[in-house]
């Protein structure tokens, strides 16, 4: 009994361990299925003037970062595995060797691993640099894929990190790639509905971009091409908010209208009242709503007061100061010798020392 009690023991302990064993298989298995599936974005090689043993073939692929690259020419003898030098961004070179046998048109194949998932894409371009691919001549004319519209949603700057969306619209099931002076190789731009193409680009730290770079768009279907060049600017357009003064630079607004006493010799004696006296007061008491309902009272008890300093100053030799307050801060004094008939908020026009009502 003593050794069947052990026995019942032993396994009642490995449970757990067999629960935990069981447990690990669908966690492995999730963590497979949570990559993403990658993405080739660009694929460019540095064009040759010949193809001949001891030339170097330098590739660049843009996709997935975090992954494995790998080169495939056909006629090569081995395949070329590229070093990611930035997130996202491979390079490699391949020099062509003895036994190799590439040919101008031979295709050249890209792949991108991550995890068990894996992209593909063929070089667009040739080896040879004003080379033609094979299939470039094959096909019907009649088929021959076509631009209808290449746009761009500019960035705000052309600084590393900044994206621009680029957008082609054309023959359906086609390849879309697009070249941007300035930058090296070609990015490609998926198919996101039938007929469009669209992708986004991020400027890298190697670009050399002005808001004027041209960008071309190259369509590619049943070996034949045809290409487009971007009609707008890299850079999106601003606008701008119009402060008022600079659409109306002599548009003002009275702050004050002061009644000063003038002695006959064109000396000030001082002022006197006006319209303004109250509203000037009643501004230097609130602030806010409380200012603006100040200026209102300080206004009318200004001009009752001024009336009453008007009808006991008759023969005395009186000017009006009107200031006028523009969009900018900035302050004007126009002197009347009459009563110009203004008040304080009232919107006008200065010119050559005059003011009319806005």
């Amino acid at each position: 009994m003593n050794a069947r009690n052990k026995i019942c023991a032993a396994l009642v302990a490995l449970l757990p361990l067999g629960a935990m064993t069981l447990a690990v298989a669908p966690a492995q298995a999730q963590s497979q299925r949570d990559y993403e599936r990658p993405v080739i974005r660009g694929f460019n090689v540095d064009e040759v003037r010949r193809i001949a043993p001891g030339v170097e073939l330098n590739f660049d692929l843009y996709g997935s970062p975090g992954g494995m690259a790998t080169i495939r020419i056909d006629g090569a003898t081995r395949n070329l595995h590229l070093t990611e030098t930035q997130p996202g961004q491979y390079e490699g070179t391949y020099t062509i060797g003895e036994h190799d046998r590439i040919r101008p048109d031979s295709p050249v194949t890209a792949n991108l691993r991550v995890g068990n998932l894996v992209a593909t894409d063929v070089l667009a371009e040739s080896i040879l640099r004003d080379g033609a691919r094979a299939d470039s001549h094959r096909g019907d004319l009649a088929v021959v894929p076509k631009i209808e519209r290449f746009n761009v949603r500019g960035a705000e700057d052309l600084r590393p990190g900044d994206d621009m969306t680029f957008t082609v619209l054309g023959t359906p099931g086609a390849k879309v790639s697009i070249a941007i002076a300035g930058t090296r190789g070609v990015f490609f731009l998926p198919e996101v509905r039938p007929g469009e193409y669209s992708g986004v680009y991020t400027v890298r730290s190697a670009d050399r971009l002005a808001p004027d770079s041209q960008v071309t768009a190259t369509i590619r279907s049943h070996g034949r091409y045809s290409t487009a060049v971007l009609g707008t600017p890299l850079l999106a357009v601003r606008t701008l908010p119009v402060r008022q003064d600079r659409q109306c630079p002599d548009c003002a607004t009275v702050a004050a209208v002061n009644v000063i006493e003038v002695s006959g010799n064109g000396g000030y004696l001082g002022t006197i009242g006006g319209a303004v006296v109250g509203g000037l007061l009643g501004s230097n008491v609130g602030s806010g709503n409380g200012r603006t309902a100040a200026e209102v009272a300080g206004a009318v008890g200004g001009a009752v007061a001024g009336n009453n300093i008007e009808r006991n100053a008759r023969g005395r030799n009186l000017r009006y100061e009107v200031v006028v307050r523009y969009g900018n801060g900035a302050t004007q004094t126009v002197t009347y010798t009459g009563d110009p008939g203004l008040r304080v908020g009232d919107r006008v026009h200065v010119n050559n020392g005059n003011l009319t009502r806005d």
